[in-house]
């Protein structure tokens, strides 16, 4: 059976423009708190496939949207790596031994090895793939290498990045050398995901708008397309989105081979579609704090379908749905979203 947001996702005319959004198996929907609340704590989710896979579906049944994503955490790659992780309340995820020298890159697994161990990530998207409409995409995901090296270096989340841009200036080959185990790791972890089932694979690199625009290609973006090239070598099939998050500054600098370029809510829609409509599907990009009011939504949805009206159009926020946005508002977005398209 046709999917409507794989159609899109390669360029296909669809009967209308389809619709998800980050972090939509998440805080905000009731049952999924019911369910961490089974779980006892964030990892011990993503570590139960069946919990995993409940929460994965439970915004497709909820809100009506056309693609499920996976439900898993980005840190899952570098905690089997080897490095020891912890959530910790208040603080958000923490490493206990960050990276620091060549001897920490080299006592960490790579490759197949690592991604391998990720076996409780492959179970759950069987699971999902046995439950999930057949008209219904999966979305499978990883963080982008640069990404989760800022994790690893610092430890944890950090708003200045200091220690990761003083080893990009001061060494950069030790943070390549990181770069380039994590890549490599990141290329099997997809493709175990693909040969479990995911439909489509998004990279999401939130933490791109920390590095400045001389040094992206260098230190995130060509990672990200080493990672495309090897998948799309195998799978050609397969739509790859990429999102990083914050370069309306860098579209002139955007090429590669993959699908759709995921489009954050500081990024015009017609100023994207102006640099990239013609090679990539674009997809987003509604500011997600406009969930709070329904005629804020409205106006944004109207307006990014009047923009996209020539289709090559994926809706979807500019990042993800905040925890206290009423279920009500999320249900509102995804129906306009639909409705509005409808061609």
């Amino acid at each position: 059976m046709s999917k409507i947001f794989v159609d899109a996702c390669l360029g296909k005319p669809t009967p209308y423009t389809p619709v998800w959004m980050m972090r939509q198996a998440g805080r905000y929907l009731p049952e999924y708190m019911e369910v961490r609340a089974k779980a006892g704590n964030f990892l011990n989710l993503c570590h139960n496939p069946e919990l995993a896979c409940e929460v994965t579906l439970q915004p497709v049944d909820r809100l009506g949207v056309d693609a499920a994503i996976l439900f898993s955490d980005i840190l899952v790659v570098p905690n089997e790596m080897g490095m020891k992780l912890d959530f910790v309340k208040g603080e958000g995820p923490v490493f206990e031994q960050p990276v620091v020298t060549k001897a920490d890159i080299d006592a960490l697994l790579g490759g197949e090895e690592a991604a391998g161990r990720l076996t409780y990530v492959y179970e759950t998207i069987k699971l999902i793939k046995e439950r999930l409409s057949e008209d219904k995409a999966l979305i499978g995901f990883t963080g982008a290498p640069w990404t989760l090296a800022t994790y690893m270096i610092e430890g944890q989340g950090t708003k200045t990045y200091n220690i990761c841009k003083k080893m990009m200036y001061s060494n950069p080959e030790l943070l390549h050398a990181i770069l380039a185990k994590v890549t490599q790791v990141v290329k099997f972890y997809m493709e175990k995901q693909i040969q479990a089932g995911i439909d489509v694979v998004q990279i999401f690199d939130s933490w791109a708008a920390a590095i400045e625009p001389s040094k992206y290609d260098e230190f995130s973006w060509k990672y990200m397309i080493e990672i495309a090239d090897y998948l799309k070598s195998k799978y050609p099939h397969i739509p790859i989105i990429i999102f990083p998050k914050g370069i309306p500054a860098f579209l002139d600098k955007v090429y590669g081979n993959f699908d759709v370029f995921g489009v954050d809510w500081s990024t015009p829609m017609a100023l994207a579609k102006e640099k990239l409509g013609e090679c990539y599907v674009l997809q987003g990009n509604m500011e997600p704090c406009r969930l709070y009011s329904k005629d804020a939504t409205k106006e944004c949805v109207e307006s990014l379908a009047n923009t996209m009206k020539d289709g090559r159009h994926i809706f979807n926020l500019g990042h993800g749905i905040l925890p206290d946005v009423p279920v009500e508002n999320a249900q509102y977005f995804v129906t306009l979203c639909q409705e509005v398209s409808k061609r």
